[in-house]
């Protein structure tokens, strides 16, 4: 005569449980932070208002997921390392290289991409591999892709590497005759000669083409460590959605 009544009582217990698990997960979905850098076009901010390529494709995942969350831009090394250290962060837009895979929770690709070594048009200098450049000095940005990946090469900072915070130096010390090389992805570099009222065809040199730095051929949308997998999973379906309903291309359309 107990067996429905236990039947019941399972039956309600399992339906408790996924209900807590529901709540739990929307949970940590609200108290997601987002964080970026200032990488244009891809994430900039203008008129107080945090823009882009990435961020637009950022925000489009957001609302396809049912998720509300602002989005900070600081320092590429600040951001980094809170995403490091941090649960439920997210970060984009960051190369997915061999070195990070393990250091976070990928999601996907959210905009296309390309890293050279760039040089002055006036120096004529040629690179037929990447040792020509160990005696030349270059500038990179604090902890990103390209300082990382140089690095990791036998680079060294301060000896053939300058490292910066901000993107936007580092084409100043190029135009300056201060360092050799830029290491920059070609986006951000055609940008922001152009912002500098110059034609980067007539400035900058495509020196050396880095194709084996990162693994996907775009800058990724990742999740630190510590966020529950069942959220990463939600934005990875979120993202899918968008790039198979068609607005994940009219953004590229719109920005490129």
């Amino acid at each position: 005569m107990n067996r429905p009544l236990n039947t019941c009582r399972q039956v309600a217990r399992a339906w408790l449980l996924a209900a807590l698990c529901c709540l739990s997960l929307q949970a940590a979905a609200d108290e997601l932070r987002i964080v970026t850098e200032e990488l244009p076009p891809y994430n900039m901010t203008q008129n107080g208002q945090i823009t882009g390529l990435s961020t637009e494709v950022v925000r489009a995942v957001l609302k396809e997921a049912g998720v509300q969350a602002s989005i900070q831009s600081m320092p590429w090394a600040r951001a980094y390392d809170i995403a490091l250290n941090t649960e439920n962060v997210m970060i984009y837009s960051i190369t997915r290289t061999s070195q990070r895979e393990k250091l976070f929770k990928w999601v996907g690709v959210i905009a296309p991409t390309n890293w050279y070594l760039f040089s002055r048009a006036d120096k004529n200098i040629k690179l037929k591999k990447l040792d020509d450049a160990r005696s030349l000095q270059t500038a990179t940005v604090n902890e990103d892709a390209g300082e990382q990946y140089l690095v990791g090469k036998g680079f060294a900072l301060g000896k053939n590497l300058q490292s910066s915070s901000k993107y936007e130096l580092n084409y100043e010390k190029l135009k300056l005759g201060r360092v050799d090389l830029w290491v920059a992805n070609e986006l951000n570099a055609m940008y922001l000669a152009r912002q500098a009222g110059d034609d980067p065809a007539q400035v900058l040199v495509h020196a050396l083409p880095l194709n084996d730095l990162g693994s996907t051929g775009g800058l990724d949308l990742a999740f630190s460590l510590k966020t529950p997998d069942a959220v990463v999973d939600r934005f990875r379906k979120a993202l899918e959605t968008i790039k198979k309903n068609g607005t994940y291309d009219s953004l590229q359309k719109k920005w490129l």
